[in-house]
């Protein structure tokens, strides 16, 4: 008897030992992560609420659904990817950029096939731009005669555009979308397992999959983690719709070169128009108290041209007056296991030239391309290793639009230096000269001829250009030396811009071994 229950005891102890084990190993296997792992069970339906649907075994999941994480959604959607996308707010944005789609930008529209998406909104079509300056005026179309007559720009409200990608996205029986607020990216031993976020009606729950994907905008929170976060702040935009506005040419954006710094107006429905008036600096005048009223009167009203003149004092009197800083940022990534940065949360630059949704369009071509060959996503290191070849293969496009903006944004802007007058006012005859002086550039900026080298030559060009009326008249000392400086001042605006692009990835992009990188071989 006295054998049984030692016997007894012995057997208890043993199994109690097992399960203490099994405990253990499991809590050093998820050190580090929340071990919350309820199934998320959320998608959009049409009327913008959550619906049910099985999301508990995600391949990859996207931080926010702006343009680049819905397009990317359905672009990886279709490709068969388990995707579960978290946006913070699924109703219609109201913002007053991301408003134009270059040409370039809707070619890879169409290579994803979303360019239904700029359907049934009262988008705009674009052709080109008109250029204004001290009552002067010139057209710059884009050179679409090689492509289908549907291909130019689109001008729309943003919140419309991104409403039918999400829908689109959401249409895909393998793509769901959530709204939530992730808080925090899960990392165990320097990969990132997946996102903790909180619902909307407040649940703090957890997701996990191979690969994250971080499209959270300008406004991101996780991407410090992710990259060198170098934000800079040029100037602010001061939005304004004109209601029933004639623009002096039909369907194209106008450029008005003012001072202190440009002012855009481009059709974004049949009835409306977009205002926006760049102010120089982080500080702009107060709405509220009627310093805004007062400026965008006094200061921008005189410079518009007449056409636009009534339509633009009737909609700064109707007090609809919005601002937003204008934010720069170079691609500056960390390469982390598990986790990749895509749209503003990684990379911006001013809006002057709406390039922004052409970049992000063509990072996500440039990812599906990179992701189709693989069928499995779950070794993190060598995915990391392997997508490093994504940081070089976007360059050509993504720094020739970069540059661009960065460039002309500076050379547009009013300066009270005779050499930086110069080179203004060499740009603006330079674009009225026509011909490939006038193609060259607007091809560049419509992302049509995404070429770094063709942007460094044409800027040089009008450097010249400037620098040879200067001296072809009268060769005096006085010119010769705002001839040097006007030299210096263009290179001192572009080298930099190009220096925080990378010169090797910009224009060399071949010598990158990361450009050569082939998928990993299945094991």
């Amino acid at each position: 008897m006295a054998d049984s229950y030692v016997l007894g005891w012995i057997l208890c102890s043993v199994m109690a030992l097992v399960a203490l084990c099994g405990v253990v190993l499991r809590r050093q296997k998820w050190k580090g992560i929340s071990m919350r792992t309820e199934p998320v069970k959320t998608v959009l339906t049409r009327n913008g609420e959550c619906g049910s649907a099985d999301a508990s075994h995600a391949d990859i999941i996207i931080v926010g659904a702006g343009v680049a994480g819905s397009a990317l959604a359905h672009t990886l959607g279709k490709d068969g990817r388990r995707v579960q996308v978290i946006e913070r707010d699924l109703s219609e944005p109201d913002r007053i950029v991301g408003e134009l789609l270059q040409p370039g930008g809707y070619l890879k529209l169409i290579e994803l096939g979303l360019e239904d998406c700029v359907e049934e909104i009262d988008a705009q079509q674009v052709f080109g731009y008109a250029l204004f300056k001290d009552g002067k005026h010139t057209q710059l179309s884009y050179p679409l005669e090689k492509f289908h007559s549907d291909v130019s720009g689109r001008s729309f409200h943003n919140g419309r555009f991104i409403q039918r990608m999400r829908e689109k996205s959401a249409s895909l029986p393998n793509v769901h979308l959530e709204q939530g607020t992730v808080t925090s990216l899960l990392e165990e031993k320097g990969i990132i397992r997946g996102v903790q976020y909180k619902t909307k009606d407040g649940r703090e729950l957890t997701a996990f999959a191979s690969l994250t994907i971080v499209c959270d905008g300008c406004f991101s929170n996780l991407r410090r983690s992710l990259c060198n976060p170098k934000v800079d702040i040029p100037s602010s935009f001061v939005g304004l719709v004109l209601e029933n506005c004639h623009l002096p040419y039909s369907n194209h954006g106008h450029v008005i070169l003012a001072d202190p710094s440009p002012i855009l107006f481009y059709p974004i429905s049949s009835t409306e128009t977009r205002c926006l008036v760049d102010v120089p600096g982080q500080k702009v005048p107060s709405i509220a108290n009627g310093e805004m009223a007062n400026y965008l009167k006094t200061i921008v009203a005189p410079q518009v041209p007449p056409e636009i003149y009534d339509s633009f004092v009737a909609a700064v009197d109707k007090g609809n007056i919005r601002t937003m800083p204008n934010r720069s940022m170079p691609a500056a990534p960390h390469p982390t296991p598990g986790a990749l940065l895509m749209g503003d949360a990684f990379n911006m630059r001013h809006p002057l030239t709406g390039g922004g949704m052409t970049v992000a369009l063509s990072d996500i071509v440039v990812l599906r391309d990179l992701l189709r060959p693989l069928h499995d996503l779950n070794d993190a290191p060598m995915l990391c290793k392997y997508l490093e070849s994504f940081y070089t293969l976007r360059k050509p496009v993504a720094s020739t639009i970069n540059t661009l903006a960065g460039a002309l944004y500076k050379v547009f802007c009013a300066s009270p230096d005779q050499a930086r007058k110069e080179m203004r006012q060499a740009c603006f005859d330079y674009l009225s000269l026509g011909g490939v002086c006038s193609a060259g550039p607007i091809s560049l900026l419509s992302g049509l001829n995404p070429r770094p080298l063709s942007l460094v030559l044409h800027f040089f060009a009008v450097a010249i250009y400037s620098l040879g009326r200067l001296l072809l008249t009268f060769p005096s000392p006085k010119r010769i030396w705002i001839g040097a400086r006007l030299i210096s001042g263009a290179s001192g605006i572009i080298f930099p811009i190009i220096k925080a692009e990378g010169v090797r990835q910009m224009f060399f992009p071949a010598t990158v071994p990361a450009y050569y990188r082939a998928p990993p071989t299945v094991k």
